[in-house]
């Protein structure tokens, strides 16, 4: 059996992170197995113990990752919208669109890892850094008079609750509803 390069090892670790952290929002974290998602991107399930000491250490990353690029692509909503106000709406159309709500794999870590950070024993480490993404976006959000918290909660909250009931109207209701409170702060 051949060894892989140092390059070639960072380059795997890098794709298992990248993996997991859209199967986790996508599947949950319970749900996904090791070596199911080792599977996946045709790696054994030993190569998974010899680049992360357990499961908990790969969500701590996947989680930390997932927001970094939540942030990236905030910065996206800055660069093509040209003004924060306006991106900041721009970033609210999308967010609670059916799009969004049907991709829960490549959406908002935010909404992604709440569910079963709230239900599963996470290390500290994880819950660090899915609260330094959270506030990352909460920032984002703010303007002079709110902190941005209270908009994240809606829109987290209603993609959650759209999510839940899609394929009704009841959640095409709760995105629109929550599209209109959360723009009427912005204006």
């Amino acid at each position: 059996m051949s060894r892989v390069s140092q390059a070639q090892a960072q380059e795997n670790r890098k794709n298992v992170v990248a993996a997991a952290s859209r199967l986790f929002r996508e599947q949950g974290v319970p749900n996904l197995r090791v070596a199911d998602l080792m599977k996946s991107l045709g790696m054994t399930h030993g190569g998974f113990y010899s680049q992360f000491a357990s499961k908990e250490a790969l969500l701590t990353e996947a989680t930390a990752l997932a927001f970094t690029n939540l942030l990236d692509q905030l910065a996206g909503f800055d660069e093509s919208a040209g003004e924060h106000g306006a991106a900041q709406r721009a970033l609210v159309e999308y967010y609670l669109s059916p799009e969004h709500r049907d991709d829960p794999g490549d959406g908002c870590p935010t909404a992604g890892f709440v569910g079963d950070l709230a239900r599963e024993k996470t290390e500290p480490q994880t819950r660090e850094a899915y609260g330094d993404g959270m506030q990352g976006f909460a920032d984002w959000m703010s303007t002079e008079d709110n902190d941005g918290l209270s908009r994240v909660c809606t829109l987290v909250g209603a993609i959650l609750l759209a999510r839940a009931t899609a394929d009704s109207a009841l959640s095409e209701k709760i995105l629109d509803s929550a599209r209109t409170s959360v723009l009427d702060t912005l204006d």
